[in-house]
């Protein structure tokens, strides 16, 4: 017969390892889909938590009071929400780039409500999105991603997170810039096209001011941007690899910054 009996201090012990994992699948992206149920992300944390559990040697927090206590699982919370945040923050470099080629093609005015994000979102933001999600999910993502805070367990133990506000707010400055630099590459192909035909209409419309080069450029920017799109395909490998290297990195310097 199997003796499951454990003392309270390890129960508390496993209750933070829950609070983490919980927090970070709730934030991370794939794992944190609001169509997903809550108890399967739940379910999800407790079986994963369990399993780590296994692995860890208990660390007992000293407290003397249930407030101390609750700062602990306050603390635990917030690492976890860190480090899922830091990967979901990657996933937003694809709206931002659907924004910018649905801006240069003539369709940011057409929106379309995300199940996922439970918000308006472009046309191509959800091509890219979608795309580049699903791409992610097939060369193991959601592998890397569990594996990263099983990781953090070594390197911030349990009640052991030191928030370093420099070090965050470098890491932030360092996404914004990626985010700017990796959004405006993804769309290049479309923003060069856009250019090249702008500047074909502006010629026209000096050779022969007869023609109504404004409605004439709306059919012609949508029919190139779709072609452009069409014909970058396969740039999608590509830009996973970026998303998932910018993902890498972002993880890797939140988790340093909480250490």
């Amino acid at each position: 017969m199997f003796n499951f009996t454990f003392s309270l201090r390890d129960l508390e012990f496993f209750l933070l390892i829950v609070v983490r994992i919980t927090c970070f699948i709730h934030t991370a992206p794939f794992f944190g889909m609001t169509n997903t149920p809550n108890r399967v992300k739940i379910g999800l944390g407790v079986l994963i938590s369990a399993l780590v559990y296994q692995t860890l040697t208990p660390v007992h927090p000293e407290y003397s009071t249930v407030l101390m206590y609750a700062l602990y699982v306050l603390k635990e919370a917030v690492t976890g929400i860190i480090i899922g945040y830091s990967a979901a923050i990657c996933v937003a470099i694809l709206n931002f780039a659907g924004h910018l080629v649905d801006m240069e093609i003539g369709l940011s005015m057409v929106s379309l409500f995300d199940p996922v994000s439970r918000d308006s979102v472009t046309i191509s933001g959800t091509y890219y999105q979608y795309t580049v999600l699903l791409m992610l999910m097939i060369s193991g993502m959601y592998q890397y991603v569990l594996a990263a805070i099983i990781e953090t367990f070594n390197l911030i133990p349990v009640s052991g997170a030191v928030f370093n506000s420099d070090r965050i707010l470098n890491a932030m400055l360092t996404f914004l810039r990626d985010y700017l630099a990796l959004g405006f590459r993804l769309c290049l192909p479309v923003f060069a096209a856009m250019l090249l035909l702008n500047a074909i209409l502006g010629i026209l419309a000096k050779v022969s001011p007869q023609l109504n080069m404004f409605a004439v450029g709306i059919q012609l920017k949508i029919l190139l941007g779709l072609g452009v799109l069409f014909l970058t395909v396969g740039m999608m490998p590509g830009a996973s690899t970026a998303i998932l290297s910018e993902m890498k990195k972002m993880i890797t310097l939140f988790a340093e910054a909480i250490t």
